[in-house]
């Protein structure tokens, strides 16, 4: 018999294959929901996509069809309800923060009024602060700050393309956002309103010479919003980009260390 997967990569190229994928699609999104499998893991060191997962997921909004919910006088109308069981999995949720279906966050999340849509996946002691956003299929580690208005976008297509990934003790400031399969790798510290796209440059300005980056944020940066010149037809114009402007102290103490860095190099959270 064919396996999961088959069975979905073949629907995936020939939708005449759909209705025999479905207890396949409908199992693999349940899996997510469970935390069993994820959209994207690092193996070796290297982050990589299961890109029959996300094609799952694609699948899976082809046979949904549209419900209305209620939650006391809030009305939702939608082809993906809400994530169930949160006090059995050790989850705070705050209203109306939403966890949507086929999402996992592990014991010891808490989401303010904030959103995680399918796919994703966030670790314990992760904080979603009030109006921050965490995109289809992002991968947020363990003990993360996503701060007040954070957005994290979501990344289904092409279904090979990887996710945003903020790894373990990031602090991600306010109104930041983190696009395009973005990396920030762990301990990274962003001042708000740093907006990160797959072509921002992420200029490291501490040494004799820049060093630039593009779509990574290295482990430890403390990092802040910049401009740097381009030159135009028209003339001479700022473009956006972020500053690498040091790197957090080794510390054991993680809250330690992340409150030094915004105090030394003066970053806004």
């Amino acid at each position: 018999m064919p396996t999961s997967r088959e069975l979905i990569e073949a629907a995936f190229v020939d939708l005449d294959r759909l209705d025999k994928a479905r207890a396949a699609i409908e199992e693999t999104i349940a899996a997510l929901d469970r935390g069993e499998i994820r959209v994207a893991e690092k193996v070796d060191g290297t982050w990589a996509v299961n890109e029959w997962v996300k094609q799952a997921i694609l699948l899976y909004f082809r046979l949904a069809g549209l419900e209305t919910w209620h939650a006391g006088p809030l009305e939702f109308h939608d082809k993906i309800p809400t994530k169930q069981g949160l006090a059995a999995a050790g989850v705070r949720v705050v209203p109306p923060g939403t966890v949507r279906y086929g999402a996992f966050c592990e014991p010891g999340v808490v989401v303010m009024p904030g959103y995680i849509n399918i796919g994703a996946w966030v670790g314990s002691g992760t904080l979603v602060d009030t109006w921050a956003t965490v995109g289809s299929c992002a991968q947020i580690g363990r003990d993360v700050h996503l701060s007040g208005g954070v957005g994290i976008g979501g990344v289904l297509e092409p279904p090979g393309a990887l996710p945003v990934i903020v790894e373990d003790g990031a602090f991600i400031g306010s109104r930041c956002i983190l696009v395009e399969g973005v990396l920030v790798e762990e301990g990274a510290v962003l001042g708000a309103n740093t907006t990160i796209t797959s072509s921002t440059p992420i200029i490291d300005v501490t040494g004799p010479e820049p060093v630039e980056y593009r779509g990574r944020v290295p482990a430890n940066s403390v990092v802040i919003p910049g401009t740097r010149p381009k030159v135009f037809p028209s003339g001479t114009f700022e473009l956006q980009c972020a500053l690498i402007v040091g790197q957090r102290s080794a510390s054991t103490d993680r809250k330690t260390s992340l409150n030094e860095a915004l105090r030394v190099f003066g970053v806004q959270a």
